[in-house]
């Protein structure tokens, strides 16, 4: 993004995450976690908290900064550069620390929040289960109340960061009878016997952020760990939606990024038929193109993080998380795609990351709701908007010569 056009306090966050990645994080560690020697990186976690980069928008009271959105997709840009494990676990404070700064007492924050983004605590969020990702509501884990505890049962699936973390965000079934959008609440879980994590996924990409598979058998979770209110974790989890899209929607450009800045450097060295490449028509296009997919992407991103911070939360706020998600996420992967296809067999080989940079781009289109659905949630907002407001612009149907012609307009 032009320097010219942020602020001091937004250019000292960019600097301090570029910092950040230049010199906290050894070339060693990406290695070692995609060659599943390293299964999660919690020093990585410790760096970041003792460098003050944890849990930006908190506010300070907890340990955050008071930041807003604004800077806070600066810096998931700069982490982002890193790859999707390491940018996901950079995130989690963020979405796990949403749902606690939002929905939780004092106590809970004092208890819970302070600790995450101090670094002593590491969180993941369990939502995921094996009957199905998207299909939220559909939850099968159950939390049975017992005086002042649940009974916590069930299992969750795919959880990034599980292998390693402390503490779990889990949503389980409340309320057996209720439909599914009230019959959920969200739990502060703390790991425990009875909390497993057995085994961590092989995984395509995105590797060695300890993702895993989470039982829960017979844990007993302080009534005092609810979030908000009981079965209703419906808002909890709308909320969620913010936190765990613009985290994935800002790492990607910086993944995205790197790939391309690979690219066309490399198109700038590599002759053939005596030229540079990059003065290939079939090369430098894909530059062009992948540069302006990039900066609409990131334009799109700064655009949604300031109308978050402005209207908080809201039906157009999510159909435009949505659409940064969704757009970031499927820009990286056309930008990858194509600086493999500029750097040729060379990029598909571990001489440069692009090819890791291919795994992970590639699940980006799918964690946190998968593209598809970002589709459904933006018609979605889109037509509930537009139906339920008188228009003020111009009537630019009726601007057709035929326009009022008798019996032309036909809806049934």
């Amino acid at each position: 993004m032009s320097n010219t056009i942020l602020t001091p306090g937004q250019l000292a966050i960019q600097n301090e995450a570029r910092t950040f990645v230049r010199e906290e994080v050894p070339r060693q560690l990406l290695l070692d976690m995609d060659a599943e020697k390293v299964h999660y990186p919690r020093e990585y976690v410790q760096k970041l908290a003792a460098r003050r980069l944890l849990g930006l928008r908190f506010p300070q009271e907890w340990g955050g900064r008071g930041l807003d959105w604004s800077h806070e997709v600066l810096a998931l840009e700069e982490i982002g550069v890193l790859g999707a494990s390491l940018a996901c676990l950079y995130s989690l404070p963020s979405i796990v620390g949403e749902a606690i700064n939002i929905f939780c007492s004092p106590e809970q924050k004092d208890k819970f929040l302070k600790p995450v983004i101090e670094g002593k605590l590491t969180v993941a969020e369990a939502l995921t289960e094996p009957r199905g990702g998207s299909d939220f509501f559909g939850a099968t884990a159950t939390a049975r109340r017992e005086g002042d505890v649940y009974v916590l049962n069930g299992q969750k699936r795919f959880i990034v960061g599980a292998e390693g973390a402390d503490l779990f965000m889990v949503y389980a079934r409340t309320d057996p009878d209720a439909a599914g959008h009230k019959a959920i609440s969200a739990l502060l879980v703390e790991r425990s016997q009875g909390v497993e994590v057995q085994h961590v996924y092989g995984l395509m990409g995105t590797r060695g952020g300890g993702t895993g598979r989470v039982y829960f058998r017979d844990v007993r979770v302080p009534v005092g760990n609810l979030i908000g209110r009981e079965h209703s974790a419906y808002e909890v989890f709308n909320q969620m939606m913010i936190p765990e899209r613009m985290t994935s929607a800002a790492g990607a450009l910086g993944l995205a990024r790197a790939a391309l800045e690979i690219a066309a450097r490399y198109a700038e060295r590599r002759k053939a038929f005596g030229q540079k490449i990059r003065e290939f028509e079939g090369v430098n296009f894909k530059v062009a193109e992948s540069l302006t997919r990039l900066d609409a992407a990131r334009a799109l991103v700064h655009e949604t993080a300031r109308i978050i911070d402005r209207l908080g939360n809201s039906g157009y706020v999510r159909r435009m998380v949505s659409e940064s998600k969704k757009f970031a996420t499927d820009t990286a992967w056309a930008v990858v795609n194509d600086a493999m296809q500029i750097m040729g067999g060379i990029g598909y080989t571990n001489v440069y990351p692009i090819e890791r940079m291919l795994r992970d781009a590639r699940l980006m289109t799918i964690w946190t709701g998968t593209n598809e659905i970002m589709n459904l949630v933006i018609q979605h907002e889109y037509f509930r908007e537009l139906l339920a407001t008188v228009p003020t612009a111009r009537e630019v149907e009726a601007d057709a010569l035929n326009a009022n012609a008798e019996g032309e307009k036909v809806y049934e």
